[in-house]
């Protein structure tokens, strides 16, 4: 974050609030996308101001505007008979250095604001990942739970209908995110090959018969343990023998516990919207593969992990954060982690907070993990492991063939190890490495520089 007590943060100041001005003004009202935006800006503009190039170019200023953005209505009937319509969005932030790349989130919460904020969000993540992705994310106001399989299928099927128009393999590949599992996009993709009439790797998050990959579920998850443990080697020391608290019970939130357990970490913590669990012996594999059935399969809520283990305690309607761990992981949506579970966290000793979610700490809660010199670890590279086995699934899918599960996860681990050297490199203050700096800049110059080429387009 900007500390206007420096010199050089106070001659960046000005331009840094007259640019958030004029983002403010062209995009009113969306408050995520605005903090998406500050938080880069406030890390890339002494960048900027620095390097005549980029700021004579505007690029800062391009690179937060949309390519373009898809509305839609998606229509479809209900299994009582009654026609249901929802809103659905696709949003082209940038495809500066590769076709369009990110998820879509089936969620009531969704709007087009959280869908730029992500989208501004995977334009740099995918920029670390050092694979050819440009950014994008899209999604609908549709909620899965609760619904039976078959009115899911019947609005995915909809949905692309009109999304079929907007994406291609040299184009736009979605893939999945919150409520879109490998079920959404099997029936998506389903629809998708009817009306285009062909096979193309076109949607990632795809099932193993179809064209999927090897560890791209897990991927997002383990590669956010895998950058926290890159940070702990870095100064020595390794996850081995860590308590860890996660929030979340998806994807994201079980296959970082996994890699935890694997790596001799101790998760103690797990959550979802309406509490969180405490095990305090730890929740090993067995535990695990109980909460993926409940979770995957029955769909059910994480309060029933205390029935089936008397060393847990449930906790309704708070989050995990008040829990003493050595690594927290917050791996379920956007601003879970505020200014005071940062304050609780450091008091009892937090050394690492990695974001398998995005954006899920607050300005403030950022603020405060680096001012207290732990080390913090931004979702746009530690939760790049998802996008990273993305690509690897698309360049699969344009080879025709299939690579291991170990070959997949050693190219998830070396392109999370240098995503962890690129953030070094950039962000080194005196020592200390500003993993935010890091990674906002990092990103921000692949991006710029392909930008700069192509001339005012």
């Amino acid at each position: 974050m900007t500390n206007v007590s420096d010199p050089i943060a106070k001659t960046v100041q000005p331009e840094l609030e007259q640019f958030m001005q004029g983002l403010i003004k062209r995009n009113p009202g969306e408050m995520e996308f605005h903090q998406a935006v500050r938080e880069v800006a406030e890390s890339v503009m002494p960048f900027v101001m620095d390097h005549a190039k980029y700021r004579d170019a505007q690029i800062l200023e391009r690179m937060t505007e949309p390519d373009r953005i898809v509305i839609f209505r998606v229509t479809w009937e209900d299994d009582q008979g009654s026609i249901r319509a929802n809103r659905a969005w696709r949003v082209q932030f940038s495809n500066a250095i590769g076709a369009y790349k990110g998820g879509l989130r089936f969620h009531p919460t969704v709007t087009l604001s959280v869908l730029k904020f992500l989208g501004f969000e995977q334009v740099f993540k995918n920029s670390l990942t050092g694979l050819p992705m440009g950014g994008a994310k899209g999604g609908s106001n549709f909620n899965p739970r609760g619904k039976s399989e078959r009115e899911v299928m019947r609005f995915c099927q909809s949905l692309m209908v009109e999304l079929h128009r907007h994406i291609g393999e040299d184009t736009d590949v979605p893939a999945g995110d919150i409520g879109v599992g490998t079920r959404e996009i099997g029936f998506m993709y389903g629809m998708y090959k009817r009306l285009e009439n062909r096979v193309a790797g076109v949607l990632t998050g795809k099932g193993l018969t179809f064209g999927g990959s090897l560890v791209r579920m897990e991927a997002t998850g383990y590669g956010c343990v895998y950058f926290c443990e890159n940070m702990l080697n870095h100064r020595g020391d390794s996850l081995e023998s860590k308590t860890v608290a996660i929030s979340g019970s998806g994807n994201v939130a079980t296959y970082a516990a996994e890699k935890v357990v694997q790596l001799g970490g101790k998760v103690v913590t797990l959550a979802d919207s309406d509490g969180f669990i405490h095990d305090p012996a730890g929740i090993d594999e067995q535990k695990l593969e109980f909460v993926k059935e409940l979770k995957e399969v029955r769909r059910g809520r994480i309060q029933e992990y205390t029935e089936r283990f008397a060393s847990a305690t449930y906790h309704e309607g708070k989050r995990p954060w008040g829990v003493a761990c050595d690594v927290a992981l917050p791996c379920a949506t956007q601003n879970e982690l505020d200014g005071d579970d940062a304050r609780t966290l450091l008091a009892h000793g937090v050394q690492v907070v990695g974001e398998g979610a995005n954006m899920p700490v607050t300005p403030e809660g950022i603020r405060l993990l680096l001012d207290g010199k732990i080390f913090y670890a931004p979702g746009k590279a530690a939760n790049a492991g998802g996008v990273a086995a993305s690509g690897l699934e698309q360049s699969q899918n344009a080879l025709r063939l299939s690579w291991s599960r170990d070959e997949v996860d050693e190219r998830l681990r070396s392109i999370m190890r240098e995503i962890h050297d690129k953030c070094v490199e950039h962000g080194n203050e005196n020592g200390f490495i500003n993993y935010q700096q890091g990674a906002n800049i990092a990103g921000f110059v692949k991006v710029a520089d392909a930008m700069l080429a192509y001339g005012v387009v």
